[in-house]
C-alpha cells in the first residue's frame, strides 16, 4: 500500500505539502496542487484519515526525534523520556535526524503512519514545518531543547541568552577583551540565543566584534575549523566562547594542535557538561542544562495532553542552568606579567 512519503517521492514534493493538498490546508500553488492529486490517483493513494477517528484507541507508543544520539545531553535527555514514558506503561520509539530537516519530515511521516500516541520533538531548525504536519494529523506534539516560530505548541526548554551571557560575563571579569565565539546552526534557535547573549554582554563592555562570531555546526570538526579561523585573527583571540560541548572538543583539539595550552594561553567556556569518562582535562567551566530533567518534564507534559486533563493554553516551561565554575584562566595574568616586563 503506497504512503504519503510514495506519493511525495513521485510527486517531487515533500510530505507536509502532500499533507496541505489532502487537507486543503495552507497555500500551495495551483501547479503543485495538480501534481501531488495526480501522484495521489496514480499511486492509488488513500489517506488515513482512520487514524484521527481512532486516535482515541492508544498503542502506548510515544515517539522521540532528537537530533544527535551521539551527545550526551541528548543521550541524557532521551534517558528521561524513556525511564518517565516507561513509568506510565508507554513504550518510546527514537529517531536520530541528525540535524536534517528532510529525515526529520521522513521520521515524522512513518510516525503519523504508525498511529503513535504522540511525538517529543527536537526540531533541525526553528520554522520546523513537521510541527505543522503533526499537529494537523491531531497528534499531541512537546517541542524539547528549542524554540520554533509562528507556531502554537508546548515546549521544554532553558534560557540559553541569560546563560551565554552569565558565561561572557565571566570571561570579561577575568580581563579578556577579545572573545570569539564558535557558534552552532544561525538557523536554530540555541545558537541565536547564545550569539545574543554573548553580544548583549561584549557589547555592555564595549568589546562587539562581529569577525568574532563564527556560525557552524554543533559538531567537532565544526569547532575544530572554526577555531583554526578565529586563530587566523589578527589579534588571536585570547578566550573562546563555544555553542556545546562537541564545538568545544574540536575546538580544543585545533589550539592543542597550535601549540597553545589552556589555563596558560587561552580560556574556554562552552555548554553542556561531558561524562565523567571523556571528561577534558583541564576541565571546563560550563553552562550544565538539565537534559534528564528536561526529557522527564517535556514527558510528563504530553502525557498529559494525551489525559482527559487537557491543557486550555501551550506551555513553555523554562529551566534553570547551573553554571559550573571550573578553571577558567591564566591569561590575564600572563598578560600582566608581560606589561610590567616580568
Amino acid at each position: 500500500m503506497p504512503t504519503i512519503n510514495d506519493v511525495a517521492r513521485h510527486a517531487g514534493v515533500s510530505p507536509i505539502t502532500v499533507s496541505r493538498v489532502i487537507n486543503n490546508s495552507g497555500y500551495i500553488s495551483p501547479k503543485t496542487r495538480e501534481r501531488v492529486q495526480a501522484a495521489i490517483d496514480e499511486l492509488g493513494y488513500v489517506p488515513n484519515i482512520i487514524a484521527r477517528s481512532l486516535r482515541s484507541k492508544r498503542t502506548n507508543t510515544l515517539a522521540l526525534v532528537i537530533t544527535d544520539i551521539t551527545n550526551p545531553f541528548f543521550t541524557s535527555l532521551a534517558r528521561g523520556v524513556e525511564d518517565t514514558a516507561s513509568d506510565a506503561g508507554f513504550n518510546v520509539i527514537f529517531c536520530n535526524t541528525d540535524e536534517s530537516i528532510e529525515k526529520e519530515e521522513k521520521y515524522v511521516s512513518l510516525l503519523l503512519q504508525k498511529q503513535v500516541d504522540g511525538i517529543l520533538l527536537v526540531p533541525a531548525n526553528s520554522a520546523s514545518l513537521s510541527i505543522e504536519l503533526i499537529q494537523e494529523q491531531d497528534t499531541p506534539v512537546v517541542i524539547l531543547d528549542r524554540k520554533v516560530f509562528n507556531v502554537n505548541v508546548d515546549v521544554v526548554r532553558c534560557d540559553s541568552e541569560a546563560s551565554a551571557y552569565q558565561l561572557t560575563r565571566l570571561l570579561i571579569q577575568e580581563g579578556h577583551t577579545s572573545i570569539a565565539n564558535l557558534s552552532g546552526p544561525k538557523e536554530v534557535s540555541t545558537a541565536e540565543d547564545r550569539v545574543r547573549g554573548y553580544w548583549c554582554a561584549m557589547s555592555e563592555a564595549g568589546l562587539a566584534n562581529p569577525d568574532l562570531v563564527f556560525y557552524g555546526s554543533y559538531t567537532q570538526a565544526s569547532g575544530y575549523e572554526n577555531a583554526r579561523r578565529a586563530m587566523a585573527l589578527s589579534p588571536r583571540p585570547t578566550a573562546f566562547f563555544t555553542g556545546n560541548n562537541f564545538i568545544a572538543i574540536g575546538a580544543l583539539k585545533a589550539l592543542q594542535e597550535a601549540g597553545m595550552k589552556m589555563p596558560d594561553d587561552f580560556s574556554l567556556v562552552t555548554f553542556d557538561d561531558l561524562p565523567l569518562s571523556i571528561m577534558l582535562e583541564p576541565m571546563l567551566t560550563v553552562a550544565r542544562q538539565p537534559a534528564y530533567e528536561m526529557g522527564c518534564r517535556g514527558t510528563l507534559l504530553l502525557l498529559r495532553r494525551l489525559s482527559e486533563d487537557v491543557p486550555e493554553k501551550c506551555t513553555e516551561v523554562l529551566l534553570p542552568i547551573e553554571i559550573v565554575l571550573r578553571q577558567i584562566t591564566d591569561v590575564d595574568k600572563k598578560l600582566s606579567r608581560e606589561r610590567i616586563g616580568a
